[in-house]
């Protein structure tokens, strides 16, 4: 039975955060089955956690940036090539403040800022195509009102 068909299909829910500052994009370098590859800060839904309260704390773990989120870019599904089903809800962010100090997350080498164009010239690094879609989106000016992302108690 696929996925499709499987009344218990259920996508990895993740969210992503393009943090923009003069002319740059924050991102993290991680090391993924051996490989380095280039992400926005990004990483799981907890249980009981807000899209939006992860986000902030991806970002925070990943980075040692605190931010602040000015708007929602949109929701990606994709289908990654081992067959994981995700789901991806991506965030405009702006930089507050740095902790050069603070540990940053297992398997997260350093994080970075790039120009997009730094960033296309890297494609083959890329996590996932999703990096590059979300940051095309946000470039062209994609942006939703964060009101637009419901959380009910």
């Amino acid at each position: 039975m696929n996925a499709v068909q499987d009344p218990r299909w259920a996508p990895h829910v993740t969210v992503a955060t393009v943090v923009a500052g003069d002319g740059r994009l924050l991102l993290v370098e991680e090391r993924i089955d051996g490989l380095e590859v280039l992400n926005q800060p990004a990483g799981h839904l907890e249980p009981g956690e807000s899209l939006a309260a992860a986000a902030l704390r991806e970002t925070l773990e990943e980075t040692g940036w605190q931010v602040r989120l000015s708007a929602f870019i949109g929701v990606y599904q994709w289908t990654a090539p081992d067959g994981t089903p995700f789901l991806r809800f991506a965030f405009a962010a702006e930089p507050i403040a740095h902790d050069p100090a603070r540990p940053l997350d297992a398997g997260i080498l350093r994080a970075l800022w790039l120009t997009p164009a730094e960033l296309q010239a890297q494609a083959a690094r890329l996590r996932s195509p999703l990096v590059w879609e979300v940051v095309a989106d946000y470039l062209a000016g994609q942006r939703h009102p964060l009101a637009i992302v419901k959380e009910t108690a």
